[in-house]
């Protein structure tokens, strides 16, 4: 019978395996959810008690509100750009960064080239 850590082990690896961000992405955030993210980038993993802390820590013309702050976790946790774990003041955010894929770009272009080239082998 599977213990309480082994199902938490398991939805941190679903959430690991799921979407995700490139840091390019960021560009195109709204500046609330960029703030945010840019925040996140640094330590990689907060709890919310430490989020509203380094909130506070900000210039106030910067600062979110709380409920601002809470609609922004929840925006960026729903378009998993964060994965959360708990819920309230206990839950912990952790940046979800997907992996990069191989370029199939590379690989398109040579078997173009190559097929045009053995279609027409007398026009070069």
């Amino acid at each position: 019978m599977p213990g309480v850590f082994d199902r938490l082990d398991k939805e941190i690896k679903d959430k690991q395996k799921e979407g995700g961000i490139t840091p390019l992405d960021l560009a195109e955030l709204p500046p609330a959810l960029r703030k945010i993210m840019r925040l996140m980038l640094r330590e990689l993993q907060m709890n919310y008690p430490r989020l509203c802390e380094v909130m506070d820590a900000i210039p106030e013309s910067d600062r979110l509100s709380r409920d601002e702050l809470q609609e922004a976790l929840t925006t960026l946790t729903q378009q998993q750009w964060l994965n959360r774990i708990g819920e309230g003041e206990k839950a912990i955010y952790k940046v979800n960064l997907r992996r990069r894929e191989g370029s199939k770009l590379a690989a398109g272009i040579w078997s173009a080239l190559d097929a045009k080239l053995k279609k027409n082998p007398s026009d070069t």
